[in-house]
């Protein structure tokens, strides 16, 4: 069985973050820090060199595959932000506050934003809250 190749590092979030050139989304990404210890009431990690990640769970698949995955989070890509949310891609009420949420793309489980000032920032807690939510729900010893 293959191990999961992101885990929590020892490498600090703020150092991290000042390494980000462009200065917007070195903003952008201290206002998602912000947002995801409140919604989580974590405080940040870095999960492998690019991720900043809040909480933990343990999760095991029917398939025998298990691991261990960060309640919320999110990496500041060069083209755009990753913003990590649990099983929304099938969850209607995630649907209808994408619809809400302004300027986005979706893949499997990650949220694809460029910048926050292309989406209602209200609505995208509220989407990382219903993450969080879901996972919880799914992974009750957490």
């Amino acid at each position: 069985m293959a191990e999961t190749k992101t885990k929590p590092t020892a490498v600090s979030v703020t150092e991290f973050l000042t390494k980000i050139d462009d200065l917007q989304k070195r903003a952008d990404s201290k206002a998602l820090v912000e947002m995801m210890s409140r919604v989580t009431g974590k405080t940040p990690k870095m999960w492998g060199p690019t991720i900043v990640g809040f909480g933990e769970y343990h999760y095991k698949y029917a398939s025998g595959h298990e691991g261990d995955a960060c309640l919320a989070g999110f990496s500041p890509r060069k083209a755009e932000f990753s913003i990590y949310l649990y099983g929304s891609e099938d969850d209607r009420d995630a649907h209808a506050l994408r619809d809400k949420l302004g300027k986005h793309r979706m893949g499997k489980g990650c949220l694809y934003v460029k910048r926050l000032s292309d989406v209602d920032t209200g609505v995208l807690e509220h989407l990382v809250q219903h993450s969080v939510a879901t996972v919880k729900a799914m992974y009750p010893t957490n």
